[in-house]
């Protein structure tokens, strides 16, 4: 906090002059001696000069040096901490990588590591309600298993399909799995984190953890330092190039020199949830520190000056304004109404947008929009409040990426879906390969295809009065349809295929890795 304190406005600190010669131009003024030591001779002046007594009151040009000083110093903007950007989400998305390599299989936890993983696995997207979490194993390749996504359901299937079986590739390069957690969370505004369930990571791959600055970084090691013997995915056991039985362990030092060398947080599994407990606490912590850095503006702290300020104010009152000001609140109070009253004093020291924003933190949107300056603030207020076409006429007063996004979801929200793919588009013009942008197009344009749909079948379907019958007799015309017992049978089978999640992303892993070959 120390290291980021400065001035927003730094160039205000000259002023601090003023209330310097104030104080220095007050001292010469009381010293009586040195005003009349040109005058009269010093044997005399020390017989003339009557001194008052000591600490009797505060001199009142110190005081009014000291309100200065706090009042240069509020509006020059001392700060610490940036300002959290209005529209991101609270909840930091999160990729798990999980290791598929042969010695997953490795039995020194039961059931053995991967399954262990697979746990942790469920225990940490159950502490992330309404986050997104994206899904991603390797071994000697790496692959996408989920992109970021808020079903837990569709999350646990496939993680729960896991297998080593699956990995096209044999061997381990984490830096490749690195890199494509860091491409999914290129897409996302946020900051997000990488956590690794894995019982080893290289030491070739420490640069790529040290060159992975914007997201964090969580390894938790699975298994033991004692090690056990490996499975095959047959049930048997592994057996290497000499037919002796593969023994695998975790190797913990090679852990800390990675937590030494690129400063990613390491830690081992437990058999409680202190390691789940743990890793959610470094999602939240990463997700605040690179929020806190990456937010557009620095908090402006001067405010809290205002407290003190106007204490000393109070203090530097002559004797006889205290009535004279008494006087003035009091007509106040009796000719304004209350609310009038409340108004006008939180009007003195807040700005329209610092009121809007109160009353939008406290929920009350219908009353942050009429206080927002912005019209960005306003729009999001008045989306908040319901107020969907009156959103749309805030936010069309700025021509922005961001502008059109929201007209677009505000045009949605009051049935205009035309109009939202409109918007939509314009905003993706602005900032191409916008994800949310792209997401909310096609929403719209499927609402759009529905709706077509649903009016064409009402047109197929005639309008006939309750209860009535009518007889069709050009059916009887027709030609009967057939279907052979070959098209049956291949119906049947289309019908009945039925591919498991882990034969499918086997399927999916291989396909990539053979056309990621040179």
């Amino acid at each position: 906090m120390i290291e980021a304190f400065h001035f927003l406005r730094p160039w205000w600190l000259l002023a601090l002059i003023l209330p310097l010669a104030i104080a220095w131009l007050s001292s010469r003024a009381s010293d009586t001696r040195s005003q009349w030591k040109g005058m009269i001779e010093p044997h005399l002046l020390d017989s003339l000069i009557v001194n008052g007594s000591i600490g009797s009151r505060i001199r009142p040009s110190w005081l009014l040096a000291l309100v200065l000083m706090l009042a240069i110093l509020a509006v020059a903007g001392p700060t610490w901490q940036r300002e959290l950007p209005p529209f991101v989400e609270d909840t930091a998305p999160l990729v798990i990588v999980v290791d598929l390599s042969p010695t997953m299989d490795a039995i020194d936890v039961t059931p053995s590591r991967l399954e262990r993983a697979k746990l942790k696995i469920r225990d940490i997207i159950a502490g992330r309600a309404g986050a997104r979490t994206a899904v991603i194993a390797y071994a000697g390749s790496a692959h996408q298993v989920l992109p970021l996504t808020e079903d837990l359901s569709l999350i646990e299937t496939y993680t729960d399909a896991l297998a080593t079986r699956i990995m096209p590739v044999d061997g381990k390069d984490t830096a490749r799995a690195l890199d494509l957690a860091t491409t999914v969370l290129a897409s996302q505004e946020a900051s997000g984190t990488v956590v690794f369930l894995t019982d080893g990571v290289e030491q070739k791959a420490f640069d790529a953890f040290k060159s992975s600055t914007r997201n964090g970084i969580v390894v938790l090691g699975i298994g033991t330092s004692e090690g056990g013997l490996v499975k095959t995915p047959d049930g048997g056991l592994l057996s290497d190039a000499a037919g002796g039985r593969v023994f695998a362990k975790l190797d913990v030092e090679a852990l800390k020199t990675l937590h030494a060398v690129t400063g990613a947080d390491v830690a081992t599994m437990t058999d409680d949830d202190t390691d789940v407990r743990w890793v959610l606490q470094k999602i939240r912590t990463n997700f605040a520190q690179k929020q806190a850095a990456e937010g557009d503006r620095w908090r402006d702290m001067g405010w809290w000056m205002l407290v003190p300020l106007v204490f000393f104010f109070l203090l530097s009152f002559r004797k006889g304004w205290v009535v004279r000001v008494g006087a003035v609140f009091l007509a106040a109070r009796l000719l304004l109404p209350a609310e009038a009253e409340a108004a006008d004093w939180v009007g003195m020291w807040l700005t329209p947008d610092q009121q809007g924003r109160l009353a939008y933190e406290k929920g009350d949107f219908g009353a942050a929009a009429t206080h927002f300056a912005d019209p960005m603030w306003r729009g999001t207020a008045l989306y908040r409040a319901g107020k969907f076409a009156e959103a749309v006429d805030a936010f069309a007063t700025v021509d922005s990426a961001e502008s059109w996004y929201d007209q677009g979801n505000a045009l949605l929200q009051i049935g205009k879906l035309d109009e939202a793919v409109v918007a939509y588009g314009k905003a993706l013009d602005k900032r191409k390969g916008w994800p949310d942008a792209i997401a909310n197009l096609a929403i719209a344009k499927t609402l759009i295809q529905q709706k077509k749909d649903a009016e064409e079948e009402q047109q197929d379907q005639p309008n006939l009065p309750p209860d009535s019958v009518q007889f069709d007799d050009k059916g009887k015309q027709g030609k009967a349809g057939q279907m052979t017992i070959a098209e049956q049978t291949s119906d049947l089978w289309m019908k009945n295929i039925v591919v498991s999640p882990a034969d499918l992303m086997a399927r999916k892993f291989a396909i990539e890795a053979q056309r990621a070959k040179p």
